[in-house]
């Protein structure tokens, strides 16, 4: 008896997921990616939202999105319903699984944790494993919009982006500046309250799918609770949300 046979053949599944080409899959998203940003720059709107539903109906775009959220740091946080996708037969039916037609997020799971004063307490959203793909989908289609319109001295939320880089440009901005005063401000609860309305003709991506995560509401002690304003943080495409509201990308038609 072989060893193969002795510990059961590999699943159909399984074997899918393993004979995936990485190198093919980033090298077609890539492509997808620029030729939105291409379309971004000349202001073909239209151009814009049809490459970005070809690539969130594409198989290259969901197998690196199921991906990313089970080989990141939250890969074994459930969400309100305590799956994880842990085998490679999860995460191949995982990748068939995500369709735009159906799709209902569910609510977030709501925890706290200390923020930097360490007295008061950030609340953080936990989507589900699905969603969490979902928004993953949906961030490949939206960052090369933000990223090619955001302000180039902007840091907050960026790609490649860190301190150092902000650090760098106020240096290279106040050295020879004959500068009196910097002025630091910060907006009680922004992300908090911000509006649904606003977020919804502002960020540029697919305005029923981000209605539905908008509107998902979350789960706190076994209790249901809407969400009317605010955007959630703790999921993967909040971080770009939040940047599209610092940068105002108001190029979207």
């Amino acid at each position: 008896m072989t060893a193969a046979r002795a510990v059961g053949a590999v699943s159909r599944e399984a074997a899918e997921w393993y004979a995936i080409d990485w190198q093919a899959i980033n090298r077609n998203v890539r492509r997808l990616q620029v030729r939105i940003v291409q379309a971004t720059k000349a202001s073909r709107w239209g151009r814009v939202r049809a490459l970005q539903r070809l690539l969130t109906h594409s198989y290259s775009g969901k197998v690196l999105a199921v991906r990313r959220v089970t080989e990141n740091n939250g890969k074994k946080t459930p969400g309100v319903d305590q799956e994880i996708w842990d085998t490679p037969e999860k995460k191949t039916q995982a990748v068939h699984a995500l369709r735009r037609r159906g799709y209902q997020p569910q609510p977030l799971r709501r925890v706290y944790i200390p923020k930097s004063d360490g007295k008061t307490m950030r609340p953080l959203g936990i989507p589900t494993m699905k969603d969490r793909a979902q928004q993953a989908l949906y961030l490949l289609a939206l960052a090369p919009v933000v990223e090619t319109t955001a302000d180039k001295n902007s840091y907050g939320f960026r790609q490649q982006r860190s301190c150092a880089d902000a650090i760098g440009q106020c240096f290279l901005a106040l050295k020879s500046a004959n500068t009196q005063w910097i002025l630091e401000g910060d907006i009680k609860s922004c992300f908090d309250k911000i509006s649904h309305d606003w977020l919804l003709a502002h960020v540029p991506m697919d305005r029923v799918i981000l209605q539905k995560w908008l509107k998902s509401g979350y789960m706190e002690k076994h209790v249901l609770h809407e969400t009317t304003d605010g955007t959630p943080q703790g999921g993967i495409v909040t971080p770009l949300t939040q940047k599209v509201i610092w940068a105002g990308c108001l190029a979207w038609r």
